[in-house]
């Protein structure tokens, strides 16, 4: 590097902090130069900054928070070494650049910049190299040579194509969003939304949040592996991690009830050496998941169990209520959220006034409820009836699902020291109950606690060996119940994002003027999104899915790489 390059300024040359000034958020990508903490540093000394600063780098962790969240820290998604590759997958309109000498400006590089920049975007580079200007300017970057040396650049293309349908940019309009329903999936987009300053009015038919499926006294968060690692699987390791680092300080405070020192999954399908061969295939750190012998599977649970599995350290339980709410008053605290208990939503209507119109939702005497400019659908299976007729159906499928509660003082019962999953699952409660199950039962509405459902669970935790033979005789034991609907998708993934306009696609269908053979093509709802499908999994995909919900939503980085969005896309 030359002297001139060492003294290049590359916050001055990229306009900052001036650029920030009174505007909302502003992204800043940064490859390599190392500038994210005097990032800070200067947004905290400007009294004129902007509101939010979000700044995207290749390495560290996923994300951090700092100033109340004001000053974001990404990973920009994706877990390839190549620079190229990782911003391939990128979802995000960058306000500023900066380059480092030891990222190569190769054409595909370009390319990527090119349309990951924000109108009038900034890009700065200590490099000099003669050629550096030309190749800028075939990619839209208007370059300058700085007075202290290295190269400035102003994002101006000569010609801008249309922005596909799918496209979200930053929400004109007031900050404010509906979000109906107050299970996981409602609770974690208030907080999602809080994060980016955003306000949400939560709407539910009962009189607090959490009190229908999200209620359950406990339920499993893990990630998952299969070889080769399928999305499914990337999505729930990237999900459980965000939750798993979120959720041990709420544990930790007693406002969580949960523990997330480990989980195991029994295998009885796999050997060692299989297991092995596996992972080697994939290449993932034991950190994260490994093959545990039988005998490391009975260390770690307590248990009289007869297979190895797999062993999840980042992983564990969490109690479903007591997360919702915990999401739900960070965003109370922050003064971004408000709760309206006894409101059920019948239906949705549009109301095209001011900048932007109104989404109103209505009882069932057709009174608004509430209105705000976004709606989310966070209201599981009930979420197809309120997009009629606004949108086609989900086809969500609800799933009846029975848990049983063993008192701790059961004949016969051997409570143990990790959750554990296989046939069934089983994890130990705070006050030393057992909670093990449970059933599933497409399209059962039945929502009374049966007989033969318990026996169903006892059976299955007696193979687990958490009853020993012979607890299952329910004449000894009286076992509490509770039962709760999940909201499925075929492919086990949740939905999330803004879902197909009925009328737009019948009229690009008949005009055959418009695309509809890619997701980015195909015409969205303005203003409406859905947050559903979570299954039995939503502890875990909660808080990575409402962070995908709120970056359709506001304009935001997308916390997860492209083929993982469009994997939620409610359009796929």
């Amino acid at each position: 590097m030359t002297a001139s390059a060492q003294s290049f300024d590359l916050l001055a040359a990229s306009g900052l902090p001036a650029r920030w000034r009174h505007r909302e958020h502003m992204v800043v990508l940064d490859l390599g130069t190392g500038a994210s903490a005097r990032l800070r540093t200067v947004w905290c000394a400007d009294p004129l900054r902007c509101e939010r600063l979000i700044v995207l780098a290749l390495g560290g962790p996923d994300s951090v928070d700092f100033e109340d969240g004001r000053v974001q820290w990404m990973r920009v998604p994706g877990e390839s070494a190549d620079v190229e590759t990782r911003l391939r997958g990128l979802q995000a309109q960058v306000d500023t650049f900066l380059l480092d000498t030891g990222i190569p400006l190769t054409p595909d590089l370009l390319r990527r910049l090119n349309r990951l920049a924000a109108p009038g975007a900034t890009l700065v580079t200590p490099r000099t190299d003669p050629s550096v200007r030309n190749d800028l300017a075939r990619h839209g970057f208007v370059a300058d040579t700085a007075e202290t040396g290295g190269t400035q650049a102003r994002f101006a293309p000569r010609f801008t194509l249309p922005q596909p349908a799918a496209f979200r940019r930053r929400h004109p309009g007031p900050r404010e969003a509906l979000v109906i329903g107050a299970g996981l999936a409602g609770c974690a987009a208030a907080w999602a939304l809080a994060r980016q300053g955003w306000t949400a009015t939560v709407l539910d038919r009962q009189t607090a949040p959490a009190q229908e499926t999200s209620g359950n006294p406990g339920g499993l968060m893990h990630g998952t592996f299969n070889a080769p690692d399928s999305l499914h699987a990337r999505w729930f390791r990237a999900a459980s991690q965000l939750t798993a680092r979120l959720a041990r300080p709420a544990i930790a405070s007693g406002a969580v009830a949960g523990d997330l020192r480990g989980f195991v999954r029994l295998e009885d399908r796999l050997e060692a050496e299989q297991a092995a061969a596996q992972l080697a295939r994939v290449g993932l750190p034991d950190t994260y998941v490994r093959w545990v012998t039988a005998a490391e599977a009975r260390g770690h649970t307590g248990l009289d169990v007869a297979t190895g599995g797999w062993f999840y350290a980042d992983a564990g339980w969490l109690s479903p209520g007591d997360w919702s709410r915990w999401l739900l008053a960070q965003a109370v605290s922050a003064g971004q959220a408000r709760f309206q208990g006894h409101a059920e939503v019948t239906a949705l209507r549009y109301s095209p006034s001011g900048a932007s119109g109104d989404w109103q939702a209505l009882d069932h005497r057709g009174q608004v409820l509430a209105q705000a400019p976004v709606v989310v659908l966070a209201n599981a299976v009930a979420v197809d009836r309120l997009l009629e007729p606004h949108a086609p159906s989900l086809r969500l499928q609800a799933v009846r699902g029975q848990t049983t509660l063993l008192p701790g003082n059961t004949p016969g019962l051997c409570p143990p020291r990790m959750a554990l999953s296989g046939q069934g699952y089983g994890l130990t409660l705070p006050d030393g109950r057992v909670l093990t199950g449970a059933t599933s039962q497409a399209e059962d509405r039945d929502g009374t606690v049966r007989l033969a459902d318990h026996q169903h669970n006892l059976a299955r935790a007696t193979r687990l060996g958490i009853c020993l033979p012979g607890t299952a005789a329910l004449e000894t034991i009286e076992p509490e119940g509770r039962v709760g609907w999940r909201a499925t998708t075929p492919d086990r993934l949740p939905m999330i994002g803004p879902p197909l306009d009925r009328t737009a696609c019948d009229a690009a269908r008949q005009s055959g003027r418009i695309r509809l053979d890619q997701l980015r093509h195909v015409p969205r709802c303005h203003g409406l999104f859905v947050c559903s499908g979570l299954g039995s999994r939503g502890i875990t995909s909660a808080t990575l899915g409402a962070q995908v919900l709120a970056a359709w939503i506001t304009g935001s980085p997308f916390p997860v790489e492209a083929a993982l969005r469009d994997a939620l896309d409610p359009a796929r």
